[in-house]
């Protein structure tokens, strides 16, 4: 954690095994923008620009540039002591944190399009039921939906843990019978689509509620709704970031080439 520096707008990490990473500080655009970009250059770099037999880039040495440069600073005393106490926390969060990425590689988004099912809901789906089964218990689950529609917008809440959701969830860990599964199973999804329809189309609760809750700090009046409804923690928090630019790729021959896509890391301590 000693190459992240969240003053920039995204750090590119490279590893010694030859593996390279974006981190993105989140506060001037929304995941799907990284990604676009990501993608953009991975292709590029792969499949446009390319590498010769020795693996260096290939094209001419633009002399011009400027060579890189150690920066060296003058670090006052009580700065080296609050860098070290920040660096403490920034090695616990991340000692913290469980990372494991699973390659699916048996059928794609095509295959659940096929069914007539959204695979955004498909997917929040899964999570419900991996959830139930591994904790007993359903969870207040947020799913982040853009609200680019309009000028300057950027995120809303999906709900995804629903009354519907959760009906198929214990019927199908219940050992219903197949064709009440499938029944639950798409009404479940077709809820979890409306859901992103109203939270896209600017019908969602909980910007509305921060909103409120912004507005109550300013004028200093306590409200017990908003304090227990914002106390809630979100021990499920999800996102996608699908790819976009295929048509850049080669997945016939390289389909290792697509990126893993990214994460949002966990906004509860059990979560």
């Amino acid at each position: 954690c000693y190459n992240r520096w969240f003053d920039k707008s995204f750090s590119v990490v490279f590893y010694k095994n030859g593996k390279c990473g974006i981190n993105a500080e989140h506060s001037w655009a929304d995941a799907p923008v990284l990604a676009h970009v990501w993608e953009y250059a991975l292709a590029t770099d792969s499949f446009q620009l390319g590498y010769n037999t020795e693996g260096h880039c290939k094209g001419e040495v633009d002399s011009s540039l400027p060579k890189p440069q150690k920066l060296n600073w003058e670090i006052p005393p009580e700065c080296e002591e609050q860098i070290s106490k920040s660096l403490e926390v920034a090695q616990k969060l991340a000692d913290d944190i469980d990372f494991h990425v699973f390659s699916f590689q048996e059928f794609g988004k095509g295959k659940v399009k096929k069914c007539r099912v959204s695979p955004d809901a498909f997917i929040q789906m899964t999570l419900q039921l991996a959830y139930f089964r591994e904790q007993g218990n359903f969870c207040l689950t947020y799913e982040a939906s853009m609200t680019r529609l309009f000028r300057e917008g950027r995120t809303e809440t999906v709900r995804s843990c629903s009354n519907e959701s959760s009906a198929f969830v214990r019927a199908f860990g219940g050992g219903e019978a197949p064709e009440v599964c499938r029944r639950l199973f798409r009404a479940a999804s077709e809820k979890h689509q409306l859901l992103y329809r109203l939270a896209m189309t600017g019908a969602g609760i909980d910007r509305h509620l921060f909103c409120l809750y912004v507005v109550s700090k300013y004028l200093g009046v306590e409200s017990p709704f908003l304090k227990e409804v914002l106390s809630e923690p979100w021990r499920l928090s999800t996102s996608q970031t699908a790819v976009q630019q295929v048509e850049l790729f080669d997945l016939v021959n390289y389909p290792e080439y697509i990126s893993c896509g990214g994460g949002f890391g966990p906004v509860a301590d059990d979560g």
